[in-house]
């Protein structure tokens, strides 16, 4: 990136103290976050440990994403090494690389000869109109940083690395849309299973939580101060004029579950679910939603899909709830916490 500052998150603290359990919860998976500071943008980047299972199931309109089709359970390759979510819209892609570059050092990859190939997919959302300087984005550098400092421990929530530019509830246009992040949450089962995710929230809709149905960002009212019912809006007619292609919602989910190729795409699947539940609305054709599901295998015992499927829809849901109320406000994008 040259002279375009970088901060390395991946090793930083909680953004808020005593917070729920995040995505690290399932051993063996590190997540290391670079947040640009030149321009609100950046990476996230979640590794896996040896023989992970990888699944994907991308539900919106425009999705920008690289190695999706080597996890269709009809193709050979069934290990994951890491996943990239990034800004920067398809220049955001080439975080990957850099991903790869760190992982090729450490010998982690689909071992061909002498060689390994380290199998990184990725997905991006874009955030190029956030802050001006469009020409600033995510590279390799970000991604190999990102990698080089992942851990196991506390992931820092809110507007940091694929978070950082991230906006929410464009229906009525930007002039009324709130800022977006990254959250993580995870569960735990008293039979050792554990499920957690990441994702990156930078929708077209409002982030409603689904246990009370009530806005806590997105859509504003014309005055700027309160939320709009983003139901309301929908069945009242409201104009609908979000920046096509200018959004999406993106992350990764793991488990501890030993899970074949085709029981992760399910469980991609089934964590879309949390995805609709906590915005509205999501999966439109301006958005590229795309969930990634990681299987490390290390919990003994045949899965359960359904239960496990089950829980990633609601981690997904709380971690977008973490995102937008642990974010930071930007000019024209106030968080849920300025809004009284």
């Amino acid at each position: 990136m040259g002279a375009i500052g970088i901060v390395a998150a991946g090793r930083g603290v909680r953004a808020q103290a005593g917070a729920s359990p995040n995505i690290t919860a399932v051993p063996g998976i590190r997540v290391g976050q670079v947040t640009l500071s030149s321009r609100p943008t950046g990476c996230t980047v979640v590794i896996a440990p040896a023989a992970t299972v990888g699944g994907v199931d991308v539900r919106g309109g425009a999705p920008g994403t690289r190695e999706t089709d080597v996890l269709a359970p009809d193709n050979t390759v069934a290990i994951v090494n890491a996943v990239v979510l990034a800004g920067g819209s398809a220049y955001g892609l080439d975080a990957a690389g850099g991903v790869m570059k760190y992982l090729e050092e450490q010998r982690l990859g689909y071992a061909v000869g002498t060689s390994v190939v380290p199998i990184v997919p990725a997905a991006i959302l874009f955030d190029l109109n956030v802050g001006g300087h469009p020409d600033i984005r995510p590279d390799a550098m970000c991604g190999y940083r990102a990698a080089s400092t992942a851990s196991s421990g506390a992931v820092e929530e809110g507007s940091v690395g694929a978070g950082a530019g991230a906006t929410v509830g464009k229906l009525a246009g930007p002039e009324r849309a709130m800022k977006g992040g990254v959250g993580s949450a995870a569960l735990r089962r008293p039979d050792g299973l554990v499920v957690g995710a990441i994702v990156a929230v930078n929708a077209v809709g409002s982030v409603v939580d689904p246990r009370t149905g009530r806005p806590v960002a997105g859509v504003r009212t014309p005055n700027g101060k309160s939320l709009v019912d983003p139901f309301m809006w929908i069945r009242s007619g409201g104009s609908s004029s979000p920046m096509p292609l200018a959004n999406t919602t993106i992350g990764v989910v793991a488990t501890n579950a030993r899970l074949t190729k085709g029981q992760a795409q399910r469980v991609a699947e089934m964590a879309h679910d949390g995805i609709a539940r906590a915005i509205v609305p999501s999966h439109t054709p301006s958005d590229g939603d795309t969930l990634f599901v990681l299987a490390t295998g290390s919990l003994a015992g045949d899965p359960d899909v359904s239960t496990t499927g089950q829980l990633a829809a609601e981690v997904v849901s709380d971690a977008i709830l973490r995102a937008v109320r642990l974010a930071k406000g930007l000019p024209g994008f106030p968080a849920a916490a300025d809004i009284k």
